[in-house]
């Protein structure tokens, strides 16, 4: 925000120099770009932090300084009657030369539209014109350098419309269709979508709601009546229009973050003003106001005593109640303990009582803050997130996996090589931020695979990875889900990841069995990969790559990938803090099954199978082996070797109940699976 001095004192009678000024703004948390003199004015480069758009304007700035440096701030109303407070109000005057429609008040929550006839257009005055020529606004005709004028005023964009241009006279807000073409006042023409607000007219979308105007409506030596607009827009759509079709302006940049919806009626009535002072003319009769009715602003509370444990000093209860005052706040009552107050609608930042402190702070002064001042701290409570990812990284790191930070934009190729959680198309970038690379991803394994890759080529002996991190998956009705997600890649195969998950489940207490499901994929292996699941939930997906898989990330030895949803792993915690359990002083006892399957058959089918028959007396599970041997066992057979631990809390076991149990587990298999019992 480029900021004239001259044009700042206008509002706030400095006596201080430049210089001293913005000493007083850095250290109240305006960053300094650059000053320069400029014939008898200054310029002050100004940077804005996206939480203070009302800086965007010389009357916000002014201010600021009017508070830091205890002085008056004069703004004048405008010569212009003020609009009702009755959202849909409509002069009988105005409306009969004009209608406004808000179709689609998400996009625009509010319009305004008020209407000069007989308007002169001509160059601006000296004044004018030399100001926004200073600050490197392009100087048009008064009419045009009017709402310019005004926005840097006081941070409210305008637009202004050759009336008699509009089709039918009438002025409809919104979306615009599918591939609607609209030519703006650069002369391009931008193609456009159902997500972008429009300002129509009864034929065509004469405006881009927010960014820029139309070429068909634009004020031109010919134009005498002009229908000025003054708006609300959402600010996420205009963000994302004005980055769709790479067309920023000063509106979008300041609709972007924000407009004080208190302030758009000042501006629209200050620019009716100015026009009908420099351009001549006759205002209609009233205002056409259109929108949703404003919401009012929530008291905060601030207690005093925060103020010394928060920033180690006492504030008088008087200067705090006069700083807050100064910065347009309405204290509703104040106590000893406590003052109650509801901050100005052009500071939207200001919702919790933290935020009065920092405001507080910073006029009061950071500098009168000792160095030394005590500040009390205490423990901040850990979330169970912050607990699942220590266990998840304590397990990884002592199964030997080494932590991997990778970019959130991958190449077209990487997205579509493996995207198991969604089939929707990935988020795509407008502006990438690496070369080729401009899909938010929908995997971490990719990237993964392509550190081994790299890794590789640097003839590291050992590889293994895991990475935690946000992935997109767009849903079919527009929206976003980030999931927090864990993959890791190994070189030792499937079986090892599979009992790095288990080890995992064991560390969060989680003792529900892993569920194996059937899971194909055209970067694994087939048989050698599957969905894991708990409770029949999804949590994620664990097998090898595949031969061809491996030659298009460009890996030389085998790799194996597991990924999961660390988010159902949060919600499917036991316990996050290790508390003792009682042992059983009871020796164990073990017993040895060998059985014979048909290769069909699933180990983690089996082991469900032992576990149910075995009782509450089997304390491990454990698989040994899987030998295939068609000669003496038969074609399409295998044997699985497993071994049962037992150990009873209450007793110690005897041999015939061990076998007892075995001989339980063996039946069960038989029965379930057909299988047949190697002596």
């Amino acid at each position: 925000m480029i900021v004239s001095w001259n044009w700042l004192k206008d509002y706030v009678p400095l006596a201080v120099t430049p210089d001293e000024l913005v000493q007083r703004l850095m250290m109240a948390g305006l960053n300094l770009e650059s000053t320069e003199a400029l014939g008898s004015d200054v310029l002050i480069d100004l940077e804005v932090t996206s939480n203070r758009p009302d800086c965007l304007g010389h009357i916000g700035i002014a201010r600021e300084a009017a508070v830091l440096c205890g002085l008056p701030l004069t703004v004048a109303e405008p010569g212009v009657g003020a609009a009702s407070p009755a959202s849909g109000r409509i002069a009988d005057d105005l409306r009969s030369y004009t209608s406004v429609t808000v179709e689609c008040p998400e996009l625009c929550p509010r319009y305004t539209a008020r209407l000069v006839r007989g308007v002169k257009i001509k160059p601006s005055p000296s004044q004018m014109a030399v100001r926004l020529a200073t600050i490197g606004q392009p100087v048009i005709n008064n009419v045009v350098d009017i709402t310019n004028y005004v926005m840097l005023e006081c941070g409210q964009p305008l637009h202004a419309f050759d009336f008699h241009k509009l089709a039918g006279r009438k002025i409809i807000v919104r979306r615009a269709k599918p591939g609607e073409p609209f030519e703006a006042i650069d002369h391009k023409t931008y193609t456009l979508d159902s997500e972008m607000c429009v300002i129509a007219d009864a034929q065509r979308p004469v405006a881009l709601g927010g960014v820029m105007g139309g070429a068909d409506t634009e004020i031109s030596p010919a134009t005498t009546d002009v229908l000025i607009e003054a708006a609300q827009f959402a600010p996420l759509s205009i963000r994302a229009t004005a980055r769709k079709l790479k067309l920023h302006s000063p509106s979008s940049y300041r609709f972007e973050r924000g407009t004080d919806p208190e302030w758009l009626d000042w501006a629209s009535r200050r620019a009716c003003e100015l026009i009908l002072k420099h351009a001549g003319g006759e205002l209609v009769e009233g205002v056409i106001d259109v929108g949703q009715p404003r919401a009012a602003r929530e008291p905060i509370v601030l207690r005093l005593s925060q103020l010394k444990r928060i920033l180690g000093i006492d504030v008088p209860a008087e200067s705090v109640r006069k700083i807050l005052a100064a910065l347009g706040c309405q204290e509703k009552s104040h106590e000893p303990a406590q003052v109650i107050t509801v901050p100005p609608s052009w500071r939207r930042d200001l919702t919790r009582e933290i935020d009065l402190i920092e405001e507080v702070a910073r006029i009061h002064g950071y500098d009168k803050i000792p160095e030394d001042a005590s500040v009390p701290m205490v423990a901040s409570h850990r979330t169970d997130a912050d607990r699942v990812l220590a266990k998840v990284r304590q397990v990884l790191t002592a199964g030997g996996f080494d932590e991997a930070m990778t970019a959130s934009v991958v190449p077209a190729k990487w997205s579509a090589a493996f995207s198991p959680w969604t089939s929707a198309e990935p988020l795509v970038a407008n502006s990438p931020m690496l070369e080729g690379a401009d899909h938010l991803r929908r995997s971490l394994v990719p990237s993964l695979l392509d550190v081994r890759r790299i890794n590789e080529s640097l003839s590291n002996p050992v590889i293994e990875l895991f990475e935690t991190a946000r992935i997109y998956l767009p849903q079919a009705a527009g929206s976003l889900i980030e999931q927090w997600t864990l993959a890791a890649v190994s070189g030792q195969g499937f079986l090892h990841l599979k009992g790095l998950v288990e080890a995992l489940l064991a560390a969060l207490h989680i003792e529900r069995g892993l569920e194996l499901a059937d899971f194909s994929h055209e970067l694994l292996v087939g048989g050698r990969a599957c969905e894991l699941r708990l409770d029949g939930q999804r949590l994620g997906f664990l097998g090898d790559i595949g031969p061809s898989s491996l030659k298009a990330f460009s890996l030389r030895g085998p790799a194996a990938i597991v990924e999961l949803d660390l988010d159902a792993l949060v919600a499917s915690r036991s316990q996050l803090v290790t508390t003792y359990a009682e042992q059983s002083p009871f020796p164990t006892i073990a017993r040895d099954i060998n059985l014979i399957v048909a290769e069909a058959v699933r180990w983690a089918d089996v082991a469900a199978t032992a576990r149910s028959a075995a009782g509450k007396d089997l304390e491990r599970l454990e698989y040994l082996d899987t030998y295939r041997d068609p000669q003496k066992d038969g074609p399409g057979t295998k044997r699985l070797l497993f071994s049962l631990t037992l150990r009873p809390k209450d007793r110690t076991l005897t041999g015939p109940e061990a076998d007892a149990v075995r001989d339980a587990v063996v039946a069960a298999c038989i029965a379930t699976h057909g299988a047949k019992l190697l002596t």
